[in-house]
C-alpha cells in the first residue's frame, strides 16, 4: 500500500517535485494531510495551491514549472521561455510565457500568459516541463522577434532538436515561420 508521501512523489515526480493542491486532491490526499506534512518540512508551499516536496533534487526551470502550474493543468511554457527550456537562441525573456488553449483572467507578476489552441503535436514536455513543439516556439518567437527566431533555429538545426525536412511542413504551418525562411535565403 502506498503512503501520502508515496502518491505525491509519483505525482510531482515528472513535474521537477511539484503539484497543485488540486492534483493531490484527485490522487486522495486531502488538504489537512498537506497541512500536515507542510508542518513537518516534507512539503514547501511555493505559491498559492502550488507545493513541493522538500527533498526532491532542484531542477533548472523550476520557475516555469510552477507558472505553468499556476495557470492550469494545459499550460505549457512558450514563445521565448521555451527557447530557454530548449536551451536555443540568445533570447532570455524578462518574463515567462505560457501558453493555455482557454479564456484565463489570472494574474502573476513576472508570467504573460497567451491565450491558444494548440494540437497535440504542439505540445511536447522537456525536463519535465510542458513545452511547445520547437517548431511551434520558433513561429511564436518569429511573430514578434524575427532575428530571435532565426537565431533559435540556427541552434536547434545545429543540436539536432529540428530538422530540415521538417521545414518546409513548418513553413506551410505556421505562416511567420515561412516568412523567417524565405528572409534568409
Amino acid at each position: 500500500m502506498q503512503t501520502v508521501m508515496d502518491r505525491l512523489y509519483d505525482l510531482a515526480e515528472p513535474q521537477a517535485g511539484y503539484f497543485t493542491t488540486a492534483q493531490a486532491r484527485a490522487v486522495g490526499v486531502s488538504k489537512q494531510e498537506l497541512y500536515y506534512m507542510r508542518g513537518r518540512g516534507d512539503l514547501r508551499n511555493v505559491a498559492h495551491g502550488i507545493q513541493r516536496i522538500v527533498r526532491f533534487p532542484a531542477t533548472k526551470h523550476e520557475d516555469i514549472m510552477v507558472a505553468c502550474l499556476w495557470a492550469g493543468p494545459r499550460a505549457v511554457a512558450s514563445h521565448a521561455t521555451a527557447m530557454v527550456v530548449y536551451g536555443i537562441g540568445e533570447t532570455m525573456p524578462a518574463v515567462i510565457h505560457v501558453t493555455v488553449p482557454h479564456r484565463f483572467r489570472g494574474k502573476r507578476s513576472g508570467v504573460l500568459v497567451h491565450q491558444i489552441s494548440l494540437d497535440s503535436d504542439e505540445v511536447t514536455r522537456r525536463d519535465g516541463i510542458p513545452v511547445t513543439s520547437p517548431l511551434r516556439t520558433i513561429a511564436d518567437v518569429a511573430t514578434s522577434n524575427p532575428a530571435g527566431a532565426v537565431a533559435g533555429l540556427s541552434d536547434a538545426l545545429d543540436r539536432g532538436i529540428v530538422h530540415t525536412a521538417d521545414l518546409q511542413d513548418a513553413a506551410e504551418r505556421y505562416p511567420a515561420t515561412g516568412r523567417l525562411l524565405r528572409g534568409s535565403t
